[in-house]
């Protein structure tokens, strides 16, 4: 583990893994721990920082979320955001408020000024834009702090008690929204907690390959392979920690993308790690018929991995002195619902029945607090390829979340030849590299077309495309339009059961990128 440690304190908010990245970015070291985590626990780690997060909650309610007034004797430095901030000044002595006017609650883009003399905003513009969210109001500050950032409608956009090494800002500088929000961070790294900024991805592999060689010990592990970046780059990083002792269970649900079965197995069958393929496409298609709910279906999905799992398991003679382990990566942890958060989609990887996980010693999930792309940054340090590395996300529900409504074989072999299409033309344009995930939906939704002067009634084909660094937030795709005609022009003409494309112009928030 890194020599310096900043511990983000978890208070609910659905992007508070964001900060942890932006101090992970500035060369920090950081861990997240919920609000909860006895303090003890957290003074162990002799962090240099602590940054108290968001959440939705107010702090002057009496079951809101709260923290040990010790935490501000330990003289370590404390940065809160937007809920952080107001738990900050409430805990040390001010007052919070319900905003009595419409004018103190602030949402979205806001003009803010800076006291650039203060440590936190150093060397940065006496302007910008802020990321706001709040509806409550700092009616009074505590003893010791000045007002360091104020917008048109609110006085006390940021607080500061230099002495101390506290700050609070009501505004997000995690988000891209806000200008120079990573630089504040960073200030508040270097300038308040006088960080070394020893973290490095290297740092990360080395650290967590050895320990997992310590955790396993003489163990074996099987391994829920996808064929995606995530499994992929959790192969690598066990094939480092045990060698021989790893075996890849890549299981074929029957909602693969087209031909991508073999592409996978063609891929593995390269390296020289275990690697085995499970045909289980009647065994998916069976249990999900009928079923069109998509909580259901991830559900089903969740439990059915599992029990294959267990299945190849006694297959191998794997015990329960031996692990599992995924490929969850931090967008499926919260998006599963973390802490406070809420559940916003089940992520298959997240739903393992009790019972499964019983029959091993414990489940590894080494990446789960990694964002994509610092999962790629990972397989490069471990000379992975790069058409791993930059392979296309596909969830691990498969097109089961891509076909709305229920599924048959006949959608999934509709959908798959769309998709096929689609992707294609993306990269016959050049576009692949630039739009970080595009696919095709098959609706529910069917409408009358004309084809060779006949009436036809037919379903309805969605295009997604998305721009995004984290998966957290995400851009639709700008496709120019004769790529898009060009696609349409393909679907209608080679893909049986399709009269009409549309094209998803819809960004994360307030979507998510898959439909389902």
């Amino acid at each position: 583990m890194a020599k310096e440690t900043v511990v983000v304190l978890d208070f609910g908010g659905q992007y508070n893994q964001l900060i942890a990245r932006r101090v992970r970015e500035c060369g920090v070291y950081c861990e997240v721990h919920p609000y909860t985590t006895p303090l003890e626990k957290i003074r162990e780690l002799h962090p240099i920082g602590i940054i108290f997060t968001g959440g939705p909650d107010s702090v002057y309610l009496e079951d809101s979320p709260k923290v040990d007034p010790s935490i501000f004797t330990w003289g370590v430095p404390i940065l809160g955001i937007c809920y952080g901030c107001q738990l900050m000044s409430h805990t040390l002595g001010g007052r919070v408020t319900a905003a009595q006017d419409d004018s103190a609650r602030e949402y979205g883009k806001t003009v803010t000024y800076y006291d650039t003399s203060c440590k936190l905003f150093e060397g940065l513009p006496e302007e910008g834009i802020s990321w706001m969210s709040h509806g409550d109001y700092m009616a009074a500050i505590p003893d010791g702090f000045a007002l360091v950032a104020h917008s048109k409608a609110c006085p006390n956009v940021a607080i500061a008690d230099e002495a101390r090494g506290f700050y609070g800002v009501q505004y997000h500088p995690e988000v891209n929204h806000t200008e120079h929000g990573t630089d504040m961070i960073r200030n508040f790294l270097y300038n308040v907690c006088h960080a070394k900024g020893d973290w490095t991805m290297g740092n990360f592999c080395k650290t967590t390959v050895e320990r997992l060689k310590q955790e396993i010990g003489g163990g074996r592990v099987l391994l829920a392979l996808s064929g995606g970046v995530d499994s992929s780059v959790l192969a690598a990083l066990m094939a480092e920690a045990i060698g021989d002792r790893l075996t890849c269970v890549f299981v074929d649900h029957g909602l693969m993308r087209k031909n991508e079965g073999d592409e996978i197995e063609a891929a593995f069958f390269k390296w020289s790690v275990n690697f085995v393929r499970v045909n289980a496409q009647k065994r998916f298609l069976d249990k999900l018929a009928g079923v069109d709910d998509p909580e259901t279906k991830r559900r089903i999905i969740g439990a059915e991995f599992g029990y294959v799992f267990r299945d190849e398991a006694e297959r191998f003679n794997i015990t329960n002195q031996d692990f599992l382990a995924q490929g969850t990566i931090y967008p499926d942890v919260i998006e599963s619902g973390k802490g406070d958060a809420d559940v916003i989609k089940s992520h298959h990887n997240r739903l393992l029945p009790p019972e499964v996980v019983a029959r091993f010693k414990g489940v590894l999930e080494p990446l789960d607090l990694l964002f994509k792309d610092e999962v790629r940054q990972l397989g490069r340090e471990l000379g992975l390829p790069e058409y791993l590395v930059m392979r296309q996300p596909f969830p691990g529900p498969g097109l089961a979340i891509r076909i709305i409504g229920d599924i048959t074989q006949e959608k999934a072999d509709t959908l798959r030849d769309a998709d096929a299409i689609f992707r294609e033309e993306i990269a016959n344009a050049g576009l692949d590299r630039s739009i970080s995930q595009y696919f095709a939906v098959l609706t529910n939704t069917r409408s009358v077309g004309v084809m060779g002067d006949g009436r036809t009634y037919e379903y309805t084909l969605a295009l997604r495309g998305v721009t995004t660094t984290d998966f957290m937030t995400a851009e639709w795709a700008r496709i120019p339009y004769d790529v898009l005609d060009r696609i349409s022009t393909r679907i209608i003409n080679e893909v049986r059961g399709i009269n009409r494309i549309v094209y998803d112009i819809t960004s994360k928030p307030p979507a998510t990128i898959e439909w389902e």
